[in-house]
């Protein structure tokens, strides 16, 4: 019985010890995620930058509708968001791309945009229900702005340049991207660079 009592108390103690080891560590990384600077839409494009007039480029929407992408007469901004069918992350955010959409219609129109067969588009459409008036297929348009990863956003603002773009994995990203065209720069990691400069200056 001695045995099983000595036993029953170096377990216990483990376990406190044990408890006491994993309430420091989430101390600890409590601390680091506060010491991280804020993570935004990542800027990687090379071939266009914000401040460069979006060029006008014929697309066809997923309804039939064909016009020139580019040219913003509703005084809106638009956000372009460039994704696939075969993308996992793609269609995890479009719940979020929905929502974002209804909560900023205001001042924002958001456009999806592809390329590749249109049936696998369609799919998509009906599955995720889906605008198919606001979901064009283009190459030319991926080309035009660079994008070589997905799923990718640019923010154009009502004039018609680019206020913001980049790779976008999140709801964060994406509302970085409006916060980046607020404060006036291609992304939060440009502003946080500039930050940095006039601290160290």
């Amino acid at each position: 019985m001695t045995t099983v009592y000595v036993s029953q108390i170096l377990l216990w103690l483990v376990v406190v010890g044990l408890s006491l080891v994993c309430l420091a560590l989430i101390r600890q990384v409590g601390l680091l995620h506060e010491r991280l600077a804020p993570a935004g839409a990542l800027a990687m494009n090379q071939k266009i930058r914000a401040g460069d007039t979006v060029a006008d480029v014929p697309v066809t929407a997923l309804d039939g509708t064909s016009y020139m992408f580019g040219k913003n007469k509703n005084g809106k901004s638009d956000l372009l968001f460039f994704m696939s069918p075969d993308c996992p992350v793609c269609k995890t955010l479009l719940p979020t791309i929905r929502s974002f959409e209804a909560k900023e219609h205001n001042w924002l129109d958001i456009t999806l945009a592809s390329d590749g067969a249109e049936k696998a588009h369609m799919e998509l459409v009906k599955a995720e229900k889906l605008d198919p008036a606001r979901y064009v297929l283009s190459e030319q348009l991926g080309r035009a702005f660079g994008v070589s990863k997905l799923p990718y956003a640019v923010l154009i603002d009502e004039t018609g340049k680019v206020a913001s773009l980049g790779l976008v994995n999140s709801r964060e990203h994406l509302e970085s991207l409006v916060e980046a065209k607020e404060r006036g720069v291609a992304s939060i990691q440009d502003f946080m660079k500039r930050k940095a400069m006039e601290q160290q200056g």
